[in-house]
């Protein structure tokens, strides 16, 4: 019975390791491609500075979920299906890229005009939520992403609670991520700094979503 029990404790032990070997593993990957440069950031930071927090804190909302979306259909095993099949691979990525180019060119339109200033508050906030969602959920490489999690850190032999844990890991750094990125964008400084600079930061921001939509169609 004793050495039962220094068995179960050595394995339970063992599973602990595992799980935070995961965790570290989970965490680090997203913080990675949270971090590096993309459509996400740049729409995000492009409606926080043209905006206001509440404006990028909404986008970034749209883009947690289109991330909880990624991750559902993954669990489902979806996520396979799309980037073996050639035909909804293209059709995801040049509907991301055509997307892309309508933000960039609407960016770059606005840049005359104050019209995002004047929309109304309810209009403001359901269409920066629903400029984060579909941008992140257009975005080829965000499936690609979390399949490779599914595949590598999260399989169907991982028991359900770790699952869960690992996931909760996975949307918790992103949340927090974006929540620091917003804030910091909004800081006096920096708001100060590109106060008088606004025609400047919509062109500039619609180029970079012009340029990352074509760069996303000519992938291969």
């Amino acid at each position: 019975l004793s050495k039962g029990n220094r068995r179960s404790a050595g394995e339970a032990g063992a599973d602990r390791e595992v799980v935070a070997q995961s965790l570290s593993l989970i965490i680090g990957l997203t913080v990675l491609c949270t971090l590096s440069p993309g459509p996400d950031m740049v729409l995000v930071s492009s409606n926080t500075l043209r905006g206001d927090r509440r404006r990028g804190l909404l986008t970034s909302l749209g883009v947690l979920t289109g991330n909880s979306v990624h991750i559902a259909y993954c669990l489902l095993g979806l996520g396979w299906l799309i980037a073996n099949s050639i035909a909804a691979y293209a059709t995801l990525k040049f509907a991301g890229a055509a997307y892309l180019l309508y933000l960039g060119v609407s960016s770059w339109r606005s840049a005359n005009r104050d019209e995002v200033m004047k929309e109304p508050a309810p209009r403001l906030a359901r269409s920066a939520y629903l400029q984060g969602l579909l941008n992140n959920l257009l975005n080829p490489k965000g499936a690609l992403f979390y399949l490779g999690v599914f595949t590598q850190v999260i399989r169907r032999d991982t028991p359900a609670t770790e699952a869960v844990i690992l996931v909760a890991a996975m949307v918790t750094t992103s949340a927090l991520f974006w929540l620091a990125f917003v804030n910091t964008l909004h800081l006096p400084k920096i708001r100060n700094l590109l106060a008088g600079s606004r025609r400047l930061v919509d062109r500039a921001f619609g180029a970079l979503l012009i340029a990352l939509g074509v760069r996303i169609a000519i992938e291969r």
